[in-house]
């Protein structure tokens, strides 16, 4: 199978290629990478091998890397009833992102070698794009007992997280960082003072007194920033920041880059594109965790964004029924939907308010990624897997939860006008995504 790609305009910095060119994918790597590779001949030596060649006008569209997620919830197993792989995926697709990486907070678990195991073989069977786990650091996320890193690590987990909590005993959790080091493994780190956060709903400020409801105060997620990075220069282990929302947690990650420190930090788009003030009701669909922080706190991410100290854009997408986000802020969960939002939000709020350049959001969401995984993806140079995603930058739509492909349909962004639309998503050649006129 040939698939030509013309007209569209390239941005890869992997490769430092930026411009109108046309991509050739023959089987499931990427062939050719030129100014104009004729069509005529490309029919023609598919007529004589009897190959088919697919022709795909991508004219005034970008043609990018497949979008990589650090930071997803799939729910399954143990919350079909939220996502499954297969939904999960089918929306990480329509979002543009050829690979996601579920956190652990599963039921059971992701934390047994079988466990990866079981997510990778469902994930083969049903995924429409690459799926690559992520393991809990202790046994059923009970902070008590260090999960064996070597045999998760074997088994196929990319990095360990707690994600949804921090292990709190600091003794235990150097150790998990001392063996992941050693083990050539990151941790992704969730940054929450368990024992500072009781029962808060939303950011600790104006809007928590106005709506009468307990407030999570920056100094939540500053604690355990500062801890998790001092820890991680003493062990020696790689380190990605998981969903950044304060502005001194960006200043501190800021401060280890300076160190030369291997850590790495994300955002995710609620976070640079709300803050507290956008809460006009006690809409549970507001409710996330981190919450969202003020004004002031979204203008240091996005600067921290534009200035490359934070390096990822992820989606934390996590997905819950209508029956429970329709409950009141104290009793619905925390989270919600971002697969499908994110590269319009991206467009949207930081391209063309003079933020980021595509090419940087390229590094965000496809190259950067790529390298804290270690993973040969995130580039659509010559020989690389065609896993690549087409994008129409200015199309212009209201963002309705009905049409997503994810179970879950708890997003603020519900009747937002963006501009930014996926039209093909491909993982190692195919097409596993494409808009319909």
């Amino acid at each position: 199978m040939l698939t030509l790609i013309k007209n569209g305009y390239v941005i890869d910095p992997a490769s430092g290629r930026e411009g109108r060119y046309d991509v050739l994918i023959d089987g499931e790597r990427i062939s050719r990478v030129e100014a104009d590779i004729s069509e005529e001949v490309l029919q023609q030596q598919a007529k004589e091998t009897g190959e088919q060649l697919d022709v795909i006008d991508a004219v005034n569209q970008y043609v990018m890397p497949g979008f990589i997620d650090l930071h997803v919830h799939l729910r399954e197993p143990g919350f079909e009833y939220k996502e499954t792989i297969a939904t999960g995926a089918k929306a990480a697709a329509a979002g543009g992102w050829t690979t996601i990486c579920p956190m652990p907070n599963t039921r059971p678990a992701t934390d047994s070698a079988d466990m990866i195991r079981l997510v990778l073989s469902r994930a083969e069977q049903e995924a429409a794009v690459n799926i690559l786990p992520v393991g809990a650091v202790t046994l059923g996320q009970a902070g008590s007992e260090l999960v064996n890193i070597k045999e998760l690590k074997a088994a196929g987990a990319v990095a360990l997280s707690e994600d949804g909590k921090s292990v709190m005993d600091t003794a235990l959790y150097m150790e998990a960082m001392r063996q992941a080091a050693y083990y050539q493994i990151p941790i992704f780190a969730h940054c929450e003072d368990k024992s500072l956060v009781g029962t808060g709903v939303i950011n600790a400020g104006k809007k928590a007194k106005e709506l009468g409801l307990i407030g999570i105060s920056n100094a939540v997620e500053d604690i355990i920033t500062a801890r998790d990075i001092l820890m991680a220069k003493e062990s020696g282990v790689q380190l990605h920041l998981c969903h950044i929302s304060t502005r001194d947690s960006a200043k501190m990650l800021a401060l280890a880059k300076e160190e030369g420190l291997p850590i790495t930090g994300e955002v995710c788009p609620h976070h640079f594109t709300l803050s507290e003030e956008d809460i006009t009701s006690v809409d549970s669909n507001y409710k996330m965790n981190p919450p969202l922080r003020k004004p002031e706190d979204v203008e240091a991410l996005k600067k921290a964004l534009q200035e490359d100290v934070i390096d990822v854009i992820a989606t934390d997408h996590a997905p819950h029924s209508a029956e429970e986000k329709a409950k009141s802020m104290g009793e619905a969960p925390f989270g919600i939907v971002g697969s499908e939002t994110a590269f319009a939000l991206v467009i949207t709020e930081l391209i063309e308010k003079g933020y980021l350049t595509p090419t940087q959001m390229v590094e965000k969401m496809s190259l950067n990624p790529a390298r804290i995984l270690g993973i040969d993806r995130g580039s659509i140079d010559v020989g690389m897997v065609a896993d690549l995603v087409i994008a129409d930058p200015t199309a212009e739509y209201t963002i309705d939860k009905n049409s997503f492909y994810s179970k879950g349909k708890n997003t603020p962004f519900h009747g937002r006008k963006v501009r930014g639309r996926i039209i093909s998503t491909f993982v190692a050649g195919r097409r596993v995504y494409h808009k319909q006129a």
